[in-house]
């Protein structure tokens, strides 16, 4: 143990949502993200600032593509004065927010209101589905953050959950993959910053610094989870970030902590500055899922060219060299997902995957955080 710690206009019918929600109920827990691994730790932390450069144009794209649908609709059960750090997730419908004294809980299904996956091309076949990051499975924020003794560093460390939370309520996890390898400069990662991992759960590798536009400037864009804001590629008032120590974070005139962004690695926080409890190479309490699907193995040469939802069948279209390949799935009654795959070569198959829920769903005691 070490110490130192937005959707298609709501449009659709209201049966439609009384359909999805229903897949938020699970077995067998395995922590958010456990399932994405691609190997043994071999660290690796080599960077090309040109391409690093690249991406951040690319991820800089306004909301404009198709939006999810968001199921998540827990009534708010907060006690006390709404905190400022609150107000940073407002912007964004399908996030929920509630709190304590100590603690920002924050339920979202893990979905963005940004297209995904196009331009991934180091793909594991992995598709992005709704998480249960809701009731006492939501992400935890602590409210009054203390500076730790010895800070963490993401280098060596927190290979496994993930280490912030953006404001749209997407997870973002370490800007290496679990080989200690840059996942942007691995191909691993999509226009936005993101990929799947194995349970086929959506999140960021690299600071989300295209919602600047929803959340406006000198806003958060994340926090870390010990509670220090993630801020964009500039100050509030537009002037160049000063500075930054190892974890990119800095404090401001008046002694805050803060972290920024940055056009090269870490891109995010490079680690945590804050008091945390880490367990098992990740920050705890981290929300639990369980994956539809069993994992797949890495699909060689393959380009994700397009994702495509309409609220129901989603639609990943992919290339290996001229010849395309779709990951089509809609939900099939209350705890299924229907996939049907067309490979390059012609094949088509499909394949219902069932979930039973969870033995103790509703009945989990909350994650929390240990006193201090």
């Amino acid at each position: 143990m070490i110490e130192s710690e937005k959707a298609m206009n709501l449009t659709k019918p209201l049966w439609l949502m009384a359909i999805i929600v229903s897949l938020m109920l699970f077995s067998n827990e395995v922590s958010a993200h456990e399932w994405h691994r691609h190997g043994e730790h071999h660290h690796h932390h080599g960077h090309d600032d040109s391409s690093s450069k690249e991406i951040q144009v690319k991820i800089k794209i306004p909301n404009t593509e198709p939006y999810y649908i968001l199921t998540n609709a827990v009534q708010q059960r907060s006690a006390g004065s709404k905190p400022d750090i609150a107000a940073h997730f407002e912007h964004f419908k399908n996030v929920k927010v509630r709190w304590d004294a100590s603690t920002l809980f924050v339920e979202s299904n893990g979905l963005p209101d940004h297209n995904m996956m196009v331009g991934i091309r180091s793909w594991q076949q992995q598709v992005p589905l709704p998480q249960p990051f809701t009731g006492n499975n939501a992400w935890q924020v602590p409210l009054q953050p203390k500076l730790a003794d010895r800070p963490i560093s993401a280098k060596t460390n927190l290979y496994r959950g993930a280490i912030a939370l953006a404001v749209n309520g997407v997870p973002i996890f370490n800007a290496l993959n679990n080989r200690g390898e840059d996942a942007y400069l691995a191909g691993e990662l999509d226009r936005w910053g993101g990929h799947c991992g194995r349970g086929d759960d959506y999140h960021y590798h690299m600071a989300p610094v295209h919602l600047q536009e929803v959340v406006g400037k000198g806003n958060p864009i994340a926090f870390a989870l010990d509670g220090f804001p993630i801020y964009g590629l500039t100050e509030a008032d537009g002037s160049s970030v000063g500075k930054l120590d190892e974890l990119n974070g800095q404090f401001d005139k008046d002694g805050n902590y803060h972290y920024h962004a940055t056009k090269t690695y870490p891109y995010i926080n490079g680690g945590l500055r804050g008091v945390v409890l880490v367990r098992g190479d990740q920050v705890e309490p981290q929300p639990r899922d369980s994956p539809v699907r069993p994992p797949f193995e890495p699909l060689r040469g393959a380009v994700i060219k397009s994702f495509k939802t309409n609220g129901i069948q989603s639609t990943l279209t992919y290339q290996i060299n001229t010849r395309t390949g779709t990951v089509s799935y809609v939900p099939n009654g209350a705890n299924a997902f229907r996939f049907t795959y067309r490979e390059p070569g012609g094949r088509t198959w499909s394949q219902t995957y069932n979930r039973r829920p969870r033995p103790d769903q509703g009945n989990r005691p909350a994650l929390r955080r240990p006193r201090r």
